[in-house]
């Protein structure tokens, strides 16, 4: 599904744009297009629930299409390792190289907060007393628990109780955080239970798409059905506040309206990908985004820093200047994506690749014992039925 990497490319793009012009009272110093501009890409964090939509659907489907097959924990574990771990834990020795050697001014990361992000703890820091030093690992770090609970489920269970699951999830996070406003507590933060109904949201799509509910027509239905929940509710209740997540409806429904929003262009994706229209969404330059996402994911918050620390040191005056400049802001966002794209692609090509290279060694059949291959209900009647 080539398109699917483009729809990475479209998710990488949206954070970069957000953490490349999202700086604190920028809009109060400008006026028509660069007001605009600005204001388009405060919403790129959008990205980041694109990225769990697809991931969710993904995942899942890996999961499903392997459940019945031996080694399953072993593969997918081992795979998922060599994807993710090599690159996270050098960014963590990058986040304690230049934090000691003063090349990041404006961000101090402390031991406390390196510990707890090598266990993927990173979203929930501060109920540990330590505050969150390197924004960008929380949402790694909601994956990561999703891939330790997930396979177990999608093991167990038969696609439809997979797909009723995946269905709780999606209403029980929103109720938590309404819950969360209730108590008093932070109900916008990105602690797991908070913000795991975008991968279920994607993870019903996975499941669905394996069933008789995977067909075009089934498929745009869901498409039209997302887009239109998404839009009602930013729409209907746009006087209760639901784009500002200062207040109570948009604190617990804007990211429920946003997610419907990317389970829409999944599945929108999905279709034109499959179709005459496939240039659409068969992008080049956006693939080739996709591809190195991971990696630029992880890096692009320090390239910004470091920039930051060598405008500091060379021209200090232009750096106090930037929010109320929007030709150094697009100066500043272009040296430093251009440094962390740059960085990402020798990440991928020259680091990541090699582990990518073991997965199919690492996981070679070996052969399992009967007991290890475990059929749900529903699949041990359909092939008796047979």
């Amino acid at each position: 599904m080539p398109e699917l990497d483009s729809l990475r490319g479209v998710a990488i793009l949206l954070v970069l744009f957000f953490h490349g012009f999202n700086l604190q009272n920028a809009m109060l110093h400008m006026s028509g297009f660069s007001r605009a501009f600005v204001y388009a890409a405060t919403g790129g964090w959008a990205g980041v629930n694109l990225f769990f939509v697809l991931s969710g659907f993904l995942i899942t489907g890996i999961l499903l299409d392997s459940r019945l097959k031996p080694q399953y924990y072993r593969r997918f574990y081992i795979r998922r390792a060599l994807r993710i771990l090599p690159a996270f834990y050098l960014l963590l020795v990058l986040l304690c190289v230049l934090a000691r050697v003063g090349w990041l001014d404006h961000r101090r990361i402390g031991w406390p907060f390196v510990v707890l992000s090598f266990f993927y703890l990173a979203n929930v820091t501060v109920l540990f007393g330590v505050p969150a030093q390197y924004a960008a690992l929380w949402s790694l770090a909601v994956e990561e628990h999703f891939y330790l609970l997930w396979p177990t489920l999608v093991r167990r269970l038969s696609k439809r109780t997979i797909a009723w699951c995946a269905l709780a999830i999606v209403f029980l996070c929103p109720a938590m955080r309404a819950l969360s406003y209730r108590l008093g507590w932070e109900y916008r933060s990105g602690y797991t239970w908070l913000v795991a109904d975008g991968l279920a949201l994607g993870a019903l799509i996975g499941v669905l798409s394996r069933t008789r509910f995977g067909s075009r027509g089934a498929v745009r239905l869901f498409s039209i059905t997302c887009f239109a929940a998404a839009i009602g509710l930013l729409t209907l209740l746009q006087p209760f506040g639901i784009w500002r997540q200062t207040t109570p409806v948009g604190g617990v429904l804007q990211v429920t309206a946003v997610n419907l929003f990317s389970a829409g262009v999944l599945t929108l994706t999905l279709l034109l990908g499959t179709s005459a229209f496939r240039w659409i969404v068969n992008r080049p330059i956006l693939q080739w985004f996709g591809r190195i996402s991971y990696g630029l994911y992880l890096i692009h918050m320090l390239g910004f820093d470091v920039v930051d620390h060598w405008i500091i040191y060379f021209r200090p005056s232009w750096y106090a200047e930037i929010p109320s400049s929007f030709g150094l802001m697009v100066l500043r966002f272009v040296l430093s994506v251009g440094l962390a794209v740059g960085c990402a692609f020798l990440s991928r090509k020259y680091f990541e690749e090699w582990f990518l290279g073991l997965k199919d060694r690492w996981t070679a059949h070996v052969p399992a014992p009967v007991t290890d291959v475990v059929i749900p209900m529903e699949e041990e009647a359909a092939q008796r039925t047979a």
